[in-house]
């Protein structure tokens, strides 16, 4: 029998993020909507959070090697081709640190929502907690990255598990326009299904769109309860001119 789609129903309504000049997209979010998305299609799709100015305010720092803790040139690795870049502290790059301590709120609601149906833990209401948490298992280097593609460049299927603590959502806000300073590089997410073939979703977020995806699974109901779908995800090759993605991933790395 083919899996049903989860019931995306709340018991309990998000936490509102507070309104704030630097970042007023985020106080309109609808997060019920975000949840369905996320429930029902595996990746939801945020409105634009940041302006213009903000997401070439960011790609600035991606030269600023004083930022940055560590330089992952892809191919190195076999990771895909392509380079990315963990900041050091976010709270040197203001916007990062905002956007890590203001969207986990109702992240962590969402990710709680999923938890009983995932036989996971709960998770901290404040990202300081989830910090000092990940602190005290050793976690102590952050995370948050700023990933950079020219043309040819592509990222292979992945997750970004970094420790024994994982928040299990995450989120990637899109720095350029497509189709005006890159082509290609779609957003590629699989969902490995049980018995089944795998699902390909693709995701074309425009400037400052967010993509909220998970970091190893989603649930999804079934004849006898929850199952774990694993999911990867990765970025198709860049057709021309350069690509440039903010991560923010919430727990910390060993």
């Amino acid at each position: 029998m083919t899996a049903t789609l989860f019931d995306a129903s709340c018991d309990r309504p998000a936490p509102t993020i507070p309104h704030d000049q630097e970042l007023p997209a985020l106080a309109g979010l609808d997060w019920a909507n975000l949840y369905r998305q996320l429930s029902e299609g595996g990746v939801a799709l945020t409105p634009p959070l940041l302006t213009r100015d903000q997401c070439r305010e960011l790609i600035a720092t991606f030269d600023e090697p004083g930022l940055f803790r560590s330089t992952v040139v892809m191919q190195r690795y076999q990771f895909g081709r392509g380079t990315y870049k963990y900041y050091a502290d976010p709270a040197t790059v203001p916007l990062v640190q905002a956007l890590r301590e203001r969207l986990y709120p109702p992240m962590a609601w969402m990710a709680n929502q999923w938890a009983p149906m995932l036989g996971e833990r709960t998770f901290p209401a404040t990202h300081a907690d989830l910090v000092a948490e990940c602190a005290a298992a050793g976690q102590r280097r952050p995370t948050p990255l700023i990933l950079q593609y020219g043309p040819g460049d592509y990222a292979c299927l992945h997750q970004d598990i970094y420790g024994d603590i994982v928040f299990p959502l995450q989120i990637a806000i899109m720095l350029n326009q497509p189709g005006v300073d890159f082509t290609g590089g779609e957003n590629v997410f699989v969902e490995q299904r049980p018995r089944f073939q795998s699902k390909a979703i693709v995701v074309k977020p425009e400037l400052g769109q967010g993509m909220i995806f998970p970091v190893r699974h989603r649930p999804i109901r079934g004849k006898n309860g929850y199952r774990r779908h694993p999911m990867r995800h990765g970025t198709g090759a860049v057709e021309s001119g350069s690509r440039t993605v903010l991560g923010v991933i919430f727990h910390n790395a060993r």
